[in-house]
């Protein structure tokens, strides 16, 4: 009995031990104790929402909790992001960001109650959104040299659709007029669903587009994809060219990545880190996502910290180049 009791208090010793040299790992071994809660900033049906859904149920397999995706669209993604930097930083509630929540919204508004370097753990640069220049069938616009004459023709009237000041959309028709040296007349929408619709509806004549969105509307005919924002063609759609081809330098990249409360765990963030990239990294999953327009990256915590850095700088001096100012 008193040896019994001896290896107990043995155990439970070491145990305590264990935990107070390294807290974290106990804590990522444990991770998730209850509910995970992937928070997207747009509606059902944009790139951040399709990225959540293609991860959530894999995950829930794997860590036997339940993981819902919570879309709380608004401000351009500002509401989203302010919650998941509000919340607990134990790992249960992760923020599915883009690019335009974690760098141009910055600057796009006056205030914002989150600092994008400060107030997120970086967790996975996810995957890469491809964004397009489509155009309503009834245009007569082909190629993007169709586009720039017909904006030389009437300045300032051609409209383009984007979701949301700001968004990488926005800032891809910005770049375009900067370098044709063309007016155009930004729409901007709440969310990319807003702005397809609209298009495929002819109540806009073009629109800057994540792919995710536009593939199925191109391909049954309601909009024509005229350009990819990309350097280089996207191999889903080889036989469209990208806008740089006619405009050098005209080439806007946009991403979906995850992203927890500072102070999260280093544990915890690098086991989240690791699911979600081995789930992306899928075959069945990355040919599934790349149908839709996402182009899987599954890049570390560093690389996405480098990323969200580099994308301040950069759309900081192309959105005061632009002369756009905060709302």
């Amino acid at each position: 009995m008193i040896k019994t009791l001896r290896m107990s208090s043995v155990a439970a010793a070491l145990s305590a031990l264990a935990t107070a040299i390294a807290p974290d790992a106990v804590l990522a071994q444990q991770f998730p104790t209850k509910q995970v809660t992937l928070v997207g900033g747009y509606p059902a049906g944009a790139a951040s929402d399709t990225l959540a859904r293609a991860i959530s149920d894999q995950l829930q397999q794997q860590w036997g909790q339940p993981v819902v995706v919570d879309n709380r669209p608004g401000s351009s993604g500002n509401l989203a992001a302010t919650q998941v930097a509000r919340s607990a930083p134990d790992g249960h509630t992760i923020l599915v960001a883009t690019d335009a929540m974690l760098t141009s919204n910055s600057f796009m508004f006056k205030a914002i109650a989150f600092d994008p370097a400060k107030d997120f753990a970086p967790v996975l640069n996810a995957a890469k959104n491809i964004l397009v220049l489509a155009v309503h069938p009834s245009q007569p616009i082909k190629t993007v040299a169709d586009y720039i004459a017909e904006a030389k023709k009437n300045p300032g009237k051609m409209a383009y659709a984007s979701s949301g000041p700001g968004s990488p959309h926005h800032l891809a028709g910005e770049l375009l007029a900067q370098k044709a040296g063309i007016k155009l007349q930004h729409i901007p929408y709440k969310g990319g669903g807003q702005a397809i619709n609209d298009l495929a509806g002819g109540h806009v004549p073009s629109g800057f587009l994540s792919l995710s969105a536009a593939r199925g509307l191109h391909d049954s005919g309601k909009i024509r994809i005229i350009a990819v924002a990309e350097p280089k063609r996207f191999s889903e759609l080889p036989d469209i060219p990208t806008i740089a081809e006619t405009v050098p330098g005209v080439e806007m990249g946009s991403f979906v990545a995850l992203v927890a409360p500072a102070g999260t765990p280093k544990a915890v963030v690098d086991k989240i880190s690791e699911a979600a990239a081995k789930i992306l990294k899928d075959p069945a999953v990355s040919k599934r996502l790349a149908g839709a327009g996402l182009v899987v990256t599954a890049d570390p915590p560093a690389n996405l910290a480098k990323t969200i850095t580099d994308g301040l700088k950069i759309r900081g001096e192309l959105i005061k180049a632009a002369g756009i100012q905060p709302e």
